[in-house]
């Protein structure tokens, strides 16, 4: 199907059958899954599925991340019906990527969520699918690292951020969103002498052996050299991306929860993660769009754009 076909292309989130192929509606209707891939429980024949956890019960600020997931989705749909720009392939044509929907859960059993989460991206592995999660607060985080692990074994860390997430918090009954990275350390769940964390400004000691770029470094030395630093020290190691939207700064990315000024731009940003093609990248997260704090679909357009980045990294080696 090409662009002479566009007028007659409606609602293929539901209508198509191959889930591989690019889309030519109407961005501005339809049903919007996220870059209009087929909406399927079925992991048959499917290569990465994105799945959305509206869940924002744990933020220490301004909450609204819950709607998240379904802005990523509608803002996608600007992309659907191209390649993404500088990566010389086009991962909606090679690979079959469809849209499992949000998991369930009862938003008034904060306690059984973490253990839900980690259930549900097990099952989607378990299905034999590579998993894109769209957030939610940044808590979800860590019972989707606990999925992974336990399947993979201890996993680099590439994470995007303002906040280091390494507050310490020895309570296991505790849902928050600014310990999952110390949790997640003493868990045993992150390979620390290979992760890295990529956009800091906020003062948080110590670094529990992961290495940090700060957002000032991130300015000075420019992307082609942060990329080096990242995959010098990722290596060849089974990795984890995790995206919170407030690693850009709030001029670009307004519509989150705890937002700092100073922050990445996408000039930066998208380069990066372009200069990354080749990094084993097994699982990956954008966290902490929060819209209602958002002006124009600012931060859910730069989110979306992230996670068509993040697509395209998966599937760089498996082409």
């Amino acid at each position: 199907m090409g662009l002479e076909d566009a007028a007659n292309e409606v609602d293929t989130a539901i209508t198509r059958d191959n889930p591989k192929g690019l889309s030519y509606e109407n961005v501005f209707s339809g049903v919007p899954s996220f870059l209009r891939r087929k909406l399927t429980k079925s992991l048959e024949g499917i290569d990465i599925a994105v799945t959305g956890i509206p869940f924002d019960q744990a933020v220490t600020h301004r909450s609204g991340a819950r709607f998240g997931p379904r802005a990523l989705r509608e803002a996608s749909t600007l992309m659907a019906g191209d390649p993404p720009y500088g990566w010389g392939f086009s991962p909606l044509e090679e690979f079959a990527i469809a849209d499992t929907g949000d998991m369930s859960f009862d938003y008034a059993k904060v306690s059984e969520v973490p253990g839900r989460i980690e259930a549900h991206i097990g099952s989607l592995m378990d299905g034999g699918a590579a998993c894109l999660t769209l957030g939610g607060d940044h808590s979800i985080t860590l019972p989707v690292l606990r999925a992974h692990a336990a399947r993979h074994g201890p996993l680099a860390l590439l994470q995007f951020d303002a906040h280091s997430d390494t507050w310490v918090d020895n309570d296991p009954t505790r849902v928050d969103h600014g310990t999952i990275i110390y949790k997640a350390v003493k868990e045993g769940l992150i390979d620390v002498e290979h992760s890295v964390q990529i956009g800091i400004r906020v003062e948080n000691e110590p670094t529990l052996g992961i290495e940090r770029i700060d957002a000032r470094s991130v300015h000075r030395e420019g992307p082609d050299r942060i990329s080096e630093r990242i995959r010098a020290r990722l290596g060849d190691r089974k990795t984890y991306l995790t995206f919170d939207i407030d690693a850009f700064d709030p001029s670009c990315a307004p519509g989150t929860g705890t937002p700092v000024w100073e922050g990445l731009t996408s000039s930066e940003v998208a380069p990066i993660l372009r200069s990354l093609a080749g990094v084993n990248l097994v699982g990956m997260d954008v966290v902490e769009v929060a819209p209602p704090f958002d002006h124009a679909n600012m931060t859910s357009i730069m989110g979306a754009h992230v996670a068509y980045e993040l697509i395209s990294l998966w599937c760089w080696t498996r082409r």
